[in-house]
Order: structure tokens, then C-alpha cells, then sequence
């Protein structure tokens, strides 16, 4: 119930606004006028001239112009050549516009040539868009003329103007790659909105919608913008979005458009944009808001030329079609070919905007849609007329497409109805239409590539003409440019010595800041990575060391784990306070390595000895090392050499002094060696000893890094059947 309520809320708004605008147009009076300069009355050609309810033209090469507005509208006029001007319109009389200061920069007799160029520039586009739609070759030849006519000093914004023409003719003929090439040339041209929308609408016909987007996408920011472009503008990204399948968006900028096309009166837009609207809802198949915006666009038309309502018609029609309504579906077709009949060319032609829209409306085409709503009820003796009727304006109008469909719809319903005589006579005209058919579609593949070849040789005339062109611009350029190189070149020596030495200067002071940061950095690096390894103990040691601590419990003896956990937690309380130093006084770490190997020991009693030798000349409490450098050394020698060991080894670490700055301290053991270990070890043994050794690998080369090669560390068999092995530390005092 509320949808319904909601459905005649929108009726009711869509016939008040289509009254509102009948109304406001009646009192609309055309304005005509001219822009032209103050001191000279040059004419000034392409100015947009706009209302605020949404008119917009432009002046042509005579800086005249024509527009529809209404008393008490306001005026205006923008071009990049002055300042807006605005206008309140008092009465019908002609608006003429003085552009004060409005000259070009070259002598009288140039600037009169170039008034008249000008002037005759902007003819010859007029008649190109004239010829636009009777005859191409011609049109595309005053195209030509026009960028002739302008020289090899050629205003920018004429000869985007001749591209922008050239393109809107090739997107009139459907020639839509050749359209977007001179929309791209026109704008590389000078920048504006007009070719920018025309680029966006090129892409949707070419079905190239991600484009369309990135196109037309960058202009929703742009102000100051007429309300007519501001409508198509929106209207176009409803359409890109729409065929992008992502209705949600479609939605919102249609709504926007329609918003601003309403609030400025731009009817044939409201119709539009509530008709496509439409076809968007009724996409996701919410046909009640569909058949809203559809009505709303019905009542709409009806202000408006009956082609267009019959146009709209047909839209409906179609929705009614897919709905399975055909009753109201048949109704409404009907009304289209009474109001069909009353035109003086029975065929509508409707402007193909890219989503599916036919290219023309026509009696047999109607005709045969009736006949198949007909025929979708099973109401075959209703359809045959219909199919009848459809056939005979098809031969009339020479419309074999329509004919072929309705002979064949035609003999299928006499097979239906069981009529095969008639059936076979429909077939046998069917297949002939089919011939003649078969023969017009090689005549149109034919002509088509004559077409092409002919438009082909025009593009690349006009094509040459811009290379000659630019290329007699490029060689007056050059020499303006030479004699301005000739008259400064002694300021742009002096300009070039100085930036040279401020460069200098600058790159030296970059280079010092970049290099001194750079060190910073890389000390900073490496204290951060020297924190992180020195934290870090081997979790191999951990584990057992708790895992041995396990074994006494189970084993009930108190006083052992006692005395484990009590050396161990001494070991790691002394790991931890050590772990925020680089180095600590060698004397430190042998006592942390004494008591580690001791608990090592009391582990493992029955594998190995061990043995601290110091000499006694040495003196320890001058030489620092960095903390639990030596563990992972000792540890390897514990798990992977003596206790593979069948018979009972021994561990040696001593320390010797090479001379008054270095020490060297070794770590033997007597155990399997490195190779038999190797093959001993599981494959998780390997990933822990690689762990392992590549953190004191880092350390040592971090060090070394940063105090002066302070640590030098070698390994190698201690025998030479490869048992046993010798790990060999020099260390530095400083």
C-alpha cells in the first residue's frame, strides 16, 4: 500500500513539473545579440553564452548569438579571453556585449587578417556542421578548408574548434574510433569541457566504458560549469556506470542530473534522464519504481514533440514486454502507430545514445511487436493482421529486415494453427526475402568499405594538413626563438653560471646531510640489530636445561633440581642484565661460561670433562668481549662433538695472549668431529645449529663493522682423521 501511495506521489510531481514547464516556455522570447571588442569591435567567436535555467549556445565567427530565455533571466557570458560577463534580460530586446581591451598583440593590418580569418574560420565549421547530415564528403572538406584557412600561425583554441567539428561529424556517422582520435587531438589542442564530454560520449558508443570513466570522471570537480553540460555530464557517467554494472552509482548521478536538468528547466534532459532512470531500475527488476520514471517520462513527452512521446512509447512498450503485460503492452503500441500516422513521415528517428536504443521507430516495426504480444497469448488469429500489415509497409518502405522477421513469424503461426499451405507459401517468401537480403548486406559490405576508404583519404588529408601545419609553425617558432636566444644570451650565461654554483653548492650540502644520515642510520641499524641477537638464547639450551630439571623430579631428586635451578636461574638473571651491553669485561663472561658449562656438566657427567686454562700473565679485567659470544660455541662443542662420543671426552678453553692488544682464546674438544656429527644430526638439529651460528656470524660481522675488525673467529678440525674439533678466538683489547 505504501508503494502505491508513493508510486501516485510521483505521478503527481511529474505531471505537475511537465505543466510548470509548459507554462515557463510560453513565456520565453528568443534573445538575440552579439561580443565583440570595446576599441576595435572585433568579433569574438566561441564565447558560451548561457542562462541560469539552463540554455546554452555559443557565438558564431560573426560573435552573434540566438538563445531562448525568459524575462528576468540572467545572461552569461564566459571565454578564456575576458572575464565572465553577466546580464539581466529586462526585455526581448538585442543584448550586444563590449569586451573592453580586447586585442590581439600584432600590427593593424595583422589584426584585421586576422578578424577576417577569424570570421571566415568560423563560417566554414557552420557549414561543415550544416552538411554534417546530408552530405559527409562535402562537410569533411570544409573541415579542411578551415585549417587551411588558419595558418601556420593558427589560434589554438580555432583549431581545437575544427577538431571538436570534425569529431561530432564522424560521431553523427557512427565512425566512433575516428570521432575519439580528433576529441584527443582537440583537446592535446587546448584543454575545455566541450570536446571532454564529446571524448566521453565517443567512448560509451564505442562500448569502451573504463575510459569513458577516467574521461569524464576528472570534470565533476570542475566549477563554474553551465547547467546544460553539468546535466550531460552526469548523464554520461549514469550511462557508464549502467553499462559497467554498477547501478548504484548509475542511480546517483542520474538523480544528480535530473536534479539540476529539473531546477533549470532543460525538459528534453528531464525526460531523458526519468526515462533512464527507468531502464535502471527496471534492470534489478524493481518494476514499481521502473513504471514511476516511466510515466513520469510519458507525461513529460506529451509537452513536448509527438516523436519524442512516441518514442517514449515504445520504451514503455518494451518494459510492458518483459513484464509479461502485454494487454497494456498491445494498448500502448497502438497509441503509438495512431499517433505515427498523424506525422508526415510515419518513422520516428530517435539519436542513438549508446544503451541500446533502435534507430529508428517505424509502422511495420510496431506492427510486428503487436503481433508477437499477440502471439505470446496464444491470440494467433489477432496476430495475423498485425503480421500482414507489417509485411506490405515493409515491402513499401523497402524494409527487409522487418519483412524477413514478420514472414517468418507469419509462417510459423499458420503452422500452429495447422494451415501448412499457407505456412509453405509465408516460408517460400521468407527465403526469398532472406536472398534479398543476403544480396543488400554484400552491397552495404561493399559500399561500407568504400565509405571507409573515402573517409580513410580525408582523415589523412586533414591529417597531412595539420603535419604541414605545425610543421611551418615549428619552423617560425624557430626562428622567433633563435633571434630571442641571440638578444639574452649574455643574461642566460650569467643565469646558467650562478645556477651552476648554487647547484654545486646544493648537491654538496645534500651529499654531506645524505652521507652523514646515512651513517647515522646504518649505526643506528646496527645497534638495533646487535639488541635484537643479543637477546636472543638459544631455546635448544633452554628446553633441555628445564627438561633435565623434569628428569630430577621424576626421579625424586630434591636437592639436585634445587641446585640446577638454582645455578640456572643465576646463568639467566646474569644473560639478561648483560644483554643491553655490546661488551662486557672478559672476567664476566668467564664466569658466565664457567657456571654455564658447569650446569652442562652436571647434565651430561658421564660424557666429558672439562678443563678452564687461563694464563696467569694475562690480565683479564683489560680486555671486554662481547656478552654470550663464546656459549654457542661451547654448546655445540657439548651437544655435537662429545656426546656422540661413545668413550668419555674432554673439553679444553683456554686463553693465551698473543701480544699486549690481542688474545686469542681457543675451545677444544675430543669429540666425533664435525663431519660425523653432521651425519649424526636430525633435521631439526641442523635447522637449530644454523640458527645459531648464523646469529654469532651476524654479531661478530656487526662488530667487526663497527669497532675495527675487534673480533676474528676461524674453526677446524683438531686431528687429522677430522675428529675433534678447534674453535680459535682472537679478540682485540680496543
Amino acid at each position: 500500500m505504501i508503494k502505491k501511495r508513493h508510486v501516485v506521489f510521483l505521478f503527481l510531481i511529474a505531471l505537475y513539473s511537465g505543466f510548470s514547464q509548459v507554462n515557463n516556455n510560453s513565456s520565453q522570447v528568443e534573445i538575440k545579440g552579439s561580443v565583440k571588442g570595446k576599441e576595435n569591435f572585433v568579433p569574438i567567436s566561441g564565447v558560451q553564452v548561457s542562462t541560469d535555467t539552463g540554455s546554452f549556445t555559443t557565438t558564431n565567427g560573426l560573435g552573434e548569438f540566438k538563445i531562448k530565455a525568459s524575462i528576468g533571466d540572467y545572461l552569461i557570458f564566459e571565454s578564456p579571453e575576458f572575464e565572465t560577463v553577466r546580464h539581466r534580460i529586462k526585455s526581448d530586446e538585442d543584448v550586444d556585449v563590449r569586451v573592453a581591451g580586447y586585442e590581439y598583440e600584432t600590427s593593424k593590418k595583422e589584426k584585421r587578417s586576422s578578424s577576417r580569418n577569424m570570421i571566415n574560420h568560423q563560417k566554414l565549421l557552420d557549414s561543415a556542421d550544416f552538411y554534417k547530415r546530408t552530405d559527409l564528403e562535402k562537410s569533411i572538406d570544409f573541415i579542411a578548408q578551415s585549417i587551411t584557412l588558419l595558418g601556420k600561425r593558427g589560434n589554438k583554441k580555432e583549431l581545437a574548434s575544427s577538431f571538436t567539428t570534425l569529431g561530432e561529424i564522424y560521431l553523427y556517422h557512427k565512425q566512433y574510433d575516428l570521432a575519439i582520435t580528433n576529441f584527443e587531438d582537440a583537446l592535446a589542442t587546448q584543454k575545455s569541457i566541450k570536446p571532454t564530454l564529446l571524448l566521453g560520449k565517443a567512448y560509451i558508443l564505442n562500448n569502451d566504458f573504463q575510459k569513458a570513466e577516467s574521461s569524464l570522471l576528472p570534470l565533476v570537480s570542475v566549477k563554474n560549469m553551465v547547467p546544460y553540460q553539468r546535466v550531460e555530464l552526469y548523464e554520461g557517467l549514469g550511462d557508464t556506470y549502467r553499462a559497467l554494472s554498477d547501478l548504484k552509482k548509475a542511480l546517483d548521478f542520474y538523480q544528480e542530473g535530473l536534479q539540476i536538468a529539473q531546477k533549470n528547466q532543460i525538459s528534453p534532459k528531464v525526460i531523458d534522464l526519468n526515462s533512464k532512470i527507468a531502464d535502471a531500475y527496471a534492470s534489478e527488476d524493481r518494476f514499481i519504481e521502473a513504471e514511476g520514471f516511466y510515466n513520469n517520462s510519458l507525461n513529460l513527452s506529451k509537452a513536448v514533440a509527438p516523436e519524442r512521446l512516441i518514442e517514449e512509447n515504445e520504451k514503455v512498450a518494451d518494459f510492458y514486454n518483459d513484464e509479461n503485460r502485454y494487454d497494456d503492452e498491445i494498448q500502448l503500441r497502438k497509441k503509438s502507430l495512431n499517433e505515427l500516422q498523424q506525422l508526415p513521415i510515419q518513422s520516428v528517428a530517435t539519436e542513438n545514445k549508446g544503451l541500446g536504443r533502435p534507430d529508428s521507430i517505424t509502422s511495420q516495426r510496431i506492427n510486428y511487436k503487436i503481433a508477437n504480444a499477440y502471439i505470446a497469448q496464444d491470440k494467433l488469429d489477432e496476430a495475423i493482421p498485425y503480421l500482414e500489415r507489417s509485411i506490405v509497409e515493409a515491402d513499401n518502405e523497402d524494409d527487409l529486415v522487418v519483412q524477413k522477421d514478420a514472414t517468418r513469424k507469419l509462417s510459423e503461426v499458420y503452422r500452429y494453427k495447422g494451415d501448412f499451405t499457407k505456412a509453405l507459401e509465408s516460408y517460400q517468401d521468407y527465403v526469398a526475402v532472406v536472398d534479398s537480403l543476403y544480396v543488400r548486406k554484400e552491397q552495404e559490405i561493399s559500399r561500407a568499405a568504400r565509405f571507409n576508404r573515402e573517409i580513410a583519404t580525408k582523415q589523412n588529408r586533414i591529417s597531412s594538413l595539420e603535419q604541414e601545419r605545425e610543421l611551418s609553425q615549428s619552423k617560425y617558432s624557430l626562428a622567433l626563438t633563435e633571434q630571442q636566444l641571440f638578444e639574452e644570451t649574455s643574461k642566460r650565461q650569467k643565469w646558467i653560471i650562478y645556477s651552476l654554483i648554487f647547484g654545486i653548492v646544493l648537491m654538496t650540502l645534500i651529499t654531506f646531510l645524505y652521507y652523514r644520515n646515512g651513517k647515522q642510520q646504518k649505526l643506528a641499524n646496527n645497534l638495533l640489530a646487535l639488541k635484537s641477537l643479543r637477546t636472543q638464547m638459544n631455546p635448544h639450551f633452554i628446553f633441555n636445561a628445564l627438561n633435565s630439571v623434569n628428569n630430577y623430579i621424576a626421579k625424586s631428586d630434591e636437592r639436585s633440581a634445587n641446585r640446577f635451578l638454582s645455578d640456572f636461574s643465576v646463568l639467566m638473571r646474569s644473560v639478561l642484565e648483560n644483554s643491553e651491553e655490546d661488551f662486557i669485561p672478559l672476567s664476566r663472561e668467564l664466569e658466565l661460561l664457567e657456571l654455564y658449562v658447569k650446569l652442562e656438566h652436571s647434565r651430561f657427567s658421564d660424557k666429558f670433562d672439562f678443563e678452564i686454562d687461563i694464563n696467569d700473565k694475562i690480565d683479564i679485567e683489560a680486555f671486554e668481549i662481547p656478552p654470550m659470544l663464546l656459549q654457542p660455541y661451547i654448546e655445540n662443542a657439548i651437544w655435537h662433538g662429545l656426546r656422540y662420543k661413545e668413550e668419555k671426552g674432554f673439553l679444553k678453553i683456554k686463553i693465551d695472549q698473543i701480544n699486549a692488544e690481542t688474545l686469542e682464546i681457543n675451545i677444544e674438544d675430543n669429540g666425533v668431529g664435525r663431519k660425523r656429527s653432521a651425519e649424526l644430526k636430525t633435521a631439526n638439529q641442523k635447522k637449530q645449529k644454523s640458527k645459531g651460528m648464523g646469529n654469532i656470524k651476524k654479531r661478530i660481522q656487526i662488530l667487526n663493522d663497527m669497532y675495527k675488525n675487534k673480533v676474528d673467529v676461524s674453526i677446524s678440525d683438531l686431528y687429522d682423521d677430522q675428529t675433534g674439533t678447534k674453535v680459535s678466538l682472537k679478540l682485540k683489547k680496543d
